[in-house]
C-alpha cells in the first residue's frame, strides 16, 4: 500500500485516492475531433522512471493532488499542489 502526503490532509493511504492521469499533457480540447480525441486518450507513451501523475483525493479533500512517482519501483518521491514544480530525484 502506498502512502500518499495529501498537501491539504496529511499523509493517506492510496485507497483514498484515485487515479488521475498524466500530469505532464493537457488534455484535448472538448472542441477537437474524434481522430485528435483517440489519440490523447489511448496513444499514450508509457514512460519508465520518474513521472508527475494527478492523484483525485476522492475520500478526503476531492482536491488533486500532484505526484511524482517511479513507474517501475512505485515509489513516491514529492507530491504537491497543482500548480506546484517538483523536483526529480538525482
Amino acid at each position: 500500500m502506498h502512502r500518499i502526503d495529501c498537501p491539504w490532509c496529511g499523509v493517506r493511504d492510496e485507497a483514498e485516492f484515485q487515479y488521475g492521469g498524466d500530469a505532464t499533457v493537457d488534455p484535448a480540447p472538448i472542441s477537437t475531433d474524434a481522430d485528435n480525441a483517440y489519440r490523447a486518450v489511448y496513444l499514450r507513451c508509457n514512460p519508465m522512471g520518474w513521472h508527475l501523475e494527478w492523484w483525485h483525493h476522492v475520500s478526503g479533500c476531492r482536491r488533486f493532488v500532484k505526484v511524482l512517482r517511479h513507474t517501475a519501483s512505485h515509489e513516491i518521491a514529492a507530491t504537491g499542489y497543482p500548480g506546484e514544480e517538483l523536483e526529480v530525484p538525482q
